[in-house]
């Protein structure tokens, strides 16, 4: 089996209760800024109320060749209806999920895992995923006292001892914060409140995007060793 194309650039995470404004049109919006990959949180919803949202913002992916993956071990679609970008996988398998770094273990067979990672002895557990985040790298709104944050420094050791590519999550907000993170060695950012709440999800997420190394000339980032970036509050 082809293995599949991971998440890199800016990674959307959603939280519809921060969301400013209706969740499928702020998603819609980070879309048009440039964010491909959107994670679907909104793990308090009934099934099907969270799989008829994963409809809803599959279609505003779909138009880019964006990847909604599902946070849990329900991808909510087996990728046989044409929806999922990634395809069925053509051992029946298919699907994008997301799991939590307390399992399950093994991970589900679908066509793309990832699994949330905090520090060395979590990494040490993977087997078939297929990415990781790992956070947080700054303090965050959106869980506070949650850490201690790895800071670039922590991010790019625990980098180094991750078998899969890495996403950089937590308290990222800046264009600098960003940079760090790909300096650090991350192929890409999860980030869920400075899109969510912000009154302009595509202006916002095209200039997180477009701060990203593969985005830029090699001579716009910032050097290894530049000024720290200011912690969010």
């Amino acid at each position: 089996m082809t293995r599949p194309a991971t998440p890199h650039g800016v990674v959307l995470l959603t939280d519809r209760l921060v969301a400013h404004g209706d969740l499928v049109d702020v998603v819609a919006g980070a879309v048009h800024g440039g964010v491909r990959w959107v994670v679907l949180r909104e793990k308090d919803l009934p099934r099907a109320d969270r799989a008829a949202l994963a409809v809803d913002l599959r279609a505003a992916l779909t138009q880019v060749d964006g990847t909604l993956i599902v946070a849990g071990p329900d991808p909510l679609d087996d990728g046989s209806d044409g929806s999922d970008p990634l395809g069925p996988d053509p051992g029946g398998a298919g699907g994008a999920v997301h799991l939590p770094a307390a399992g399950p273990y093994p991970p589900p067979a679908l066509r793309l895992v990832g699994r949330s990672c905090h520090d060395a002895a979590e990494l040490a557990r993977l087997s078939t995923e297929h990415y990781v985040t790992l956070s947080p790298v700054w303090t965050t709104r959106s869980k506070p006292g949650y850490g201690p944050p790895l800071h670039p420094d922590g991010l790019r050791r625990l980098v180094r001892l991750s078998p899969v590519p890495v996403l950089a999550l937590g308290g990222i907000e800046t264009p600098q914060q960003v940079t760090a993170c790909a300096e650090a060695g991350a192929v890409g950012v999860a980030v869920l409140g400075a899109i969510m709440r912000a009154a302009d999800p595509a202006e916002v997420a095209a200039t997180l995007t477009s701060a990203f190394p593969s985005t830029r000339r090699t001579t716009d980032r910032i050097p290894v060793g530049g000024a720290r970036p200011e912690e969010t509050t």
